[in-house]
């Protein structure tokens, strides 16, 4: 068995399925996204489909195709999504709908012309789960009222206010071609455990190391950071989740709990007792009823009858 990752074979996986299966393909990004979306789906009527060009594995022998394409593995889940679904689309596949992270989109005004895909209302599916009750939720079980009162500060608001430089950094990388490594920095060498505030210059230190980027100038990042920032963009659509879980993880060590580091973690693959899935166990289905997400789910489900998404609403 050869490991093929990609596009054409994923989606004519897809194709071979519908042979035997009627209903509908959600589209997704990794298994976070897959263990999130499977509590609203309708199960008997929606397939769940996790696009990962990590893990994805489709043997040589499932399509037969002239011309197979290994795309680049530095492209993001969220591309390798769309891609397929538009390999689906020109085809004129019937009952496929793909849902991504927003990422800076919104920012930037992006607009989406694929009339299958929808993006998440903030930036990613971790910022949706922080910003709502969900949050709240894990405070009450892992922070220290005691702590909390002495914080003296709103720790929604604190963890946004530190997590914005990072995302500021990223979307700089991004907007500037600049390639920086972010997976794998070590937030404690520049978020302090006791006030939960950063150091821009240590940030910028740290992501240099990882991304081995010697040449670039500490001084011109920063600048390039301060210019990028502006009063008017919403904090939810800059911070990335996975960095504001690992900041909470950070303050619930210190700032406002007393917790051993193993016990809120922000994420780990051998482990199901992370922040992050406890996130996503306090997440409530009413919770998602309130997004616009939502909405542009059921919207897409009357355009495109028969084909359904979602369980009906209790």
């Amino acid at each position: 068995m050869r490991k093929l990752l990609t596009v054409h074979r994923m989606a004519n996986k897809i194709r071979l399925l519908r042979e035997t299966y009627s209903g509908s393909f959600l589209l997704v990004e990794g298994k976070s996204d897959k263990v999130f979306y499977k509590r609203f789906i309708d199960n008997l009527a929606c397939r769940l489909e996790i696009a990962d060009v990590e893990t994805t594995d489709v043997e040589t022998t499932d399509v037969e195709i002239a011309d197979v394409e290994i795309p680049d593995t530095r492209k993001s889940n969220k591309q390798f999504v769309i891609e397929i679904l538009k390999n689906l689309e020109k085809s004129n596949f019937q009952g496929v709908l793909a849902i991504v992270d927003a990422d800076f989109d919104h920012l930037q005004n992006t607009t989406v012309t694929i009339p299958n895909l929808l993006r998440t209302d903030t930036h990613d599916l971790e910022t949706m789960l922080i910003e709502s009750p969900a949050f709240d939720k894990v405070i009450v079980m892992f922070g220290s009222e005691e702590k909390i009162i002495k914080f003296g500060r709103d720790l929604r608001t604190a963890l946004v206010e530190c997590s914005k430089s990072v995302g500021y950094l990223r979307w700089v990388s991004q907007s500037d071609g600049l390639n920086l490594k972010f997976e794998g920095i070590e937030f404690k060498k520049f978020v302090d455990n006791q006030t939960i505030q950063i150091s821009e210059i240590e940030l910028i230190k740290e992501v240099k190391n990882k991304s081995k980027a010697y040449s670039l100038d500490n001084k011109d990042l920063q600048k390039r950071l301060t210019n990028k920032k502006n009063s008017s963009h919403n904090p939810w659509q800059v911070c990335c989740g996975h960095d504001l879980v690992e900041i909470l993880s950070i303050a619930l060590r210190k700032a406002i709990g007393s917790n051993p580091a193993i016990d809120v973690k922000s994420n780990s693959d051998d482990s199901k007792n992370t922040l992050e899935n406890i996130l996503l166990l306090a997440y409530e289905e009413n919770y998602f009823y309130q997004t616009q997400l939502y909405l542009e789910i059921r919207k897409w489900e009357t355009k495109n009858q028969p084909f359904k998404v979602l369980q009906n609403d209790l």
